[in-house]
C-alpha cells in the first residue's frame, strides 16, 4: 500500500498509545507504511513504545506545556508537515451527576476536551498551509446517547462531537477533513482506569448512590468483557484506515453493534422510550 504524499511518507500523530485503541492503531498504521508518531502520557509508556520500535513522544493532554513541547518535536521530526492527527487519549470518570464537583468535571475535560482542542488548533495551521489533512476524533457511543453514572464522560464526548461537527463545517473546502469514530465496548484498559478514577474522585461511602457504586465497581473489576458485543481494538483501526485513505471520509464511523443499534433507535424512538432503554441497558451492565 502506497502511503506517501509529495514524495514523503504520510505522518500521523496519535495520542494515548500506551494500550488499547491507541496502541492498536499505531501498530496497524506503522505496518501499513505510515510514519507514526505515537504519544503517551507516562514516560514509562513512551519508553516501552520506543523499545518496540515506535517513534514515540511524551504528551500529557492535561498539560498545555506538554502539548506545545510535543508538537514542536513533531514538527521537527516531520519537516513541518503532518498528514493526520488521531485524537484518542482519554479516560472515563464514573459517577452520578449529583456527586460530581466542579473540579471533577474540570479534571475530566482537561484531558478529554481541552487537550484535544489545544492540540487540534496547533495542527490546523500546518494543514491549512500544506492544503490537506485529516483530523480523526475517537469519540464514543456515549457521545450521542447518555447513560446513568457516566455524566462526566458523556459530557466530554458530547462536547467533542459538537466541536468536531462545527470544525468540519468551518474547514469545508480547505482539504482538511474531520471524522468522528464512535465505538461502543472495546477491549482495553478503559475499565481499569475508570475504577481508579471513581475511587479517587467520588466520595462513595457518603453518597446516596453508595450501593450502586459498589455494583459499578464489581462490574468494572470483573474479568473478561463487561458488556455484550465487545470487540477488539482492530475494529477501530479499520475505520481509522478508511478515514485516512478515502477521498471522501465519512463524518462519523460507528463501531460495534450497540453503536449501530442506539444510533438507529435514537432516530426512531421518542425521548421517553430511549430513556427507558438506556436505563435498562445501564442496569444490565453495558458501557
Amino acid at each position: 500500500m502506497e502511503n506517501t504524499l509529495r514524495g514523503q511518507q504520510k505522518s500521523v500523530l496519535i495520542t494515548g498509545c500506551s494500550s488499547g485503541i491507541g496502541y492498536c492503531v499505531a501498530s496497524g498504521l506503522k505496518q501499513q507504511g505510515y510514519h507514526v508518531i505515537a504519544t503517551a502520557r507516562r514516560l514509562e509508556s513512551v519508553e516501552m513504545l520506543q523499545q518496540e520500535g515506535f517513534e514515540s513522544l511524551q504528551l500529557d493532554l492535561s498539560d498545555s506545556e506538554s502539548i506545545h513541547q510535543a508538537f514542536r518535536q513533531v514538527m521537527q521530526q516531520t519537516d513541518g508537515q503532518l498528514y493526520a492527527l488521531f485524537n484518542n487519549g482519554a479516560f472515563g470518570l464514573p459517577g452520578a451527576v449529583e456527586d460530581l464537583s466542579r473540579n471533577n468535571l474540570k479534571y475530566q475535560f482537561e484531558t478529554n476536551v481541552f487537550g484535544w482542542l489545544e492540540l487540534t488548533n496547533l495542527v490546523i495551521p500546518v494543514m491549512r498551509k500544506q492544503g490537506y489533512g485529516r483530523i480523526i476524533q475517537n469519540s464514543s457511543v456515549l457521545g450521542f446517547v447518555a447513560m446513568p453514572f457516566r455524566g462526566a464522560y458523556n459530557a466530554s464526548k458530547y462536547a467533542i462531537e459538537g466541536l468536531s461537527d462545527t470544525l468540519r463545517l468551518e474547514l469545508k473546502g480547505t482539504g482538511i477533513y474531520v471524522s468522528l469514530i464512535e465505538p461502543g465496548p472495546i477491549i482495553s484498559k478503559f475499565r481499569a482506569n475508570a475504577v481508579k478514577a471513581l475511587q479517587e474522585n467520588i466520595d462513595i461511602e457518603n453518597s446516596i448512590h453508595r450501593e450502586k457504586y459498589i455494583g459499578v465497581l464489581e462490574r468494572l473489576n470483573k474479568q473478561g468483557p463487561a458488556a455484550p458485543f465487545t470487540l477488539p481494538p482492530e475494529a477501530v483501526l479499520k475505520r481509522v484506515l478508511h478515514a485516512l485513505e478515502s477521498s471522501k471520509p465519512k463524518p462519523r464511523y460507528y463501531v460495534t453493534f450497540p453503536t449501530y443499534l442506539f444510533g438507529y433507535l435514537k432516530r426512531v424512538l421518542s425521548f421517553r422510550q430511549m430513556d427507558f432503554l438506556l436505563a435498562r441497558a445501564a442496569s444490565d451492565g453495558k458501557r
